[in-house]
């Protein structure tokens, strides 16, 4: 592996310092859950942490704690709220996510690089949440991190309705040849 160069690292620096984050938000608005295409405020910027001096990285903010779970496929997690505030990071597998109120918004979430949402339809927001499936063939694994004092970050909203693929991928446009 070569080395990353002088100009590589330079192109990533002004590449990430006018990229922000866009995330699959499920959110409330008038007491029922929505989904909403969020982009966070916080720009990414490039890491000086030595073994990834350079790359790129954007802070979530901090956290109260990490669950790891492992969700067995066609599993059905039925309608409920966020338990609180937090981000939902889907390693492998599908979630498949509908709102109860709305019966033409849905998202499918995909497992690895795109797999990032936040969930914010907790029962002090939302009256009856959202409803998450696994319809996959093969498990799905989550990490589920809640945000520190419950706190949502701060973010504008894009639209209504999951964000598209071309939304979420991010820092790796950056990586496509031109």
């Amino acid at each position: 592996m070569q080395p990353i160069s002088f100009f590589t690292s330079s192109w990533l620096f002004q590449a990430a310092t006018s990229l922000n984050l866009n995330v699959t938000a499920i959110s409330a608005r008038d007491g029922s859950s929505t989904l909403e295409c969020w982009q966070m405020s916080e720009p990414f910027d490039t890491s000086t942490q030595p073994g990834i001096s350079g790359t790129a990285q954007v802070s979530l903010g901090a956290a109260s704690s990490l669950t790891y779970s492992i969700i067995p496929p066609n599993f059905d997690g039925g309608i409920h709220n966020a338990p609180e505030n937090q981000w939902v990071i889907f390693t492998s597998g599908l979630a498949y996510i509908t709102l109860p109120d709305d019966n033409t918004t849905s998202a499918y979430i995909s497992g690895g690089p795109f797999g990032l949402i936040f969930a914010a339809d907790t029962k002090e927001v939302s009256g009856k949440g959202h409803r998450t499936e696994y319809p996959g063939i093969t498990e799905t694994v989550a990490l589920r991190v809640p945000t520190a004092d419950g706190k949502v970050p701060e973010h504008q909203v894009l639209h209504s309705g999951p964000c598209s693929i071309s939304e979420i991928a991010g820092i790796r446009e950056y990586g496509l040849p031109a």
